[in-house]
């Protein structure tokens, strides 16, 4: 069965030549475009020829992808739209990807242009290629609407692609970072080691004791973990922020109460509650405005 083509969708309040002027510039269309690090024009032999290009990709560690690319550019007169057809590929036997067709569509609308596009690719490497590409397609399509937005937020709010793609990654680094804390300290501590002192804290702040005060750790380890996975799962992350700004000085103080000695230990309750708090309150600052994928339509009207 063969995959649906990719779709992305998104408004843009500005004119139809600017944006056409932003995505269709090659050292603009590399600022903002996840898909392409850097992108060359070749030279056309006429104006009536297509612009053919070279591409490149970044994976990381010094790996890369490099394709060709094929565009045309169209304008409708009657409605004022315009397209730019792509004809794509890659030699490189690392890419899932051997070859591909799609277009961008720029059509004007009351507020600005809605810009879209659609495209599909065959894989090389037969079954496997065709498996690979059931987890490959879906990041190509998050990666596509991801761009669009940092695109939108860049010719809408004027904030660089850069600084936007910065405060994401930030943003991702923090979300999985609070997901290890809360979860290592749910599970290790309280759930599986049951530690005394997690136990001996939990008594002095409670009337529990013994075996009570030791399910009443495990209950807050429990806790501990959803609330790690929520950290995966909410999108407000600032929510997040919020509550962990107000839990970790009461964390810090029912800790002191509960034992004052706590103070004196090395990596103790006041300076690693104090580092997350910071890190909480600067990332709460990051964090405002972020692109996200789900800001683009992905699919046609009337798909499913």
């Amino acid at each position: 069965m063969k995959n649906k083509p990719i779709y992305v969708e998104i408004p843009i309040q500005a004119t139809i030549d600017e944006v056409w002027r932003m995505t269709q510039k090659p050292e603009l269309h590399e600022q903002w475009d996840l898909r392409f690090s850097s992108i060359t024009y070749l030279t056309k032999k006429s104006e009536d020829d297509p612009q053919s290009f070279l591409y490149e990709t970044k994976l990381g560690c010094w790996v890369k992808v490099a394709g060709w690319g094929k565009s045309i550019g169209t304008h409708n007169k009657k409605d004022g739209s315009m397209t730019s057809s792509l004809h794509f590929g890659t030699d490189q036997k690392i890419s899932p990807i051997c070859e591909g067709k799609g277009y961008w569509q720029y059509i004007p609308a009351d507020n600005g242009t809605t810009f879209l596009t659609q495209y599909d690719y065959d894989v090389r490497y037969g079954l496997f290629g065709r498996l690979l590409d059931i987890f490959f397609r879906p990041i190509m399509g998050w990666a596509t609407a991801l761009s669009f937005d940092v695109l939108k937020r860049w010719i809408e709010k004027g904030e660089s692609p850069r600084s936007q793609y910065v405060r994401f990654i930030i943003n991702t680094i923090v979300t999985m970072l609070f997901f290890f804390v809360w979860l290592y300290h749910g599970l290790i501590p309280k759930m599986i080691a049951k530690h005394p002192e997690e136990v001996s804290m939990l008594s002095s702040l409670t009337s529990l004791e013994g075996t009570a005060a030791v399910k009443g750790v495990g209950i807050i380890g429990v806790l501990e973990i959803l609330f790690a996975v929520v950290w995966l799962l909410y999108r407000k992350k600032r929510h997040l922020l919020v509550l962990q700004m107000i839990a970790f000085p009461v964390l810090t103080i029912s800790a002191l109460i509960a034992s004052p000695s706590f103070s004196l230990h090395p990596f103790n309750p006041i300076t690693f509650n104090a580092s997350l708090w910071v890190l909480s309150i600067i990332s709460f600052l990051l964090a405002t405005d972020l692109p996200s994928a789900t800001s683009c339509k992905r699919s046609r009207k009337g798909e499913s």
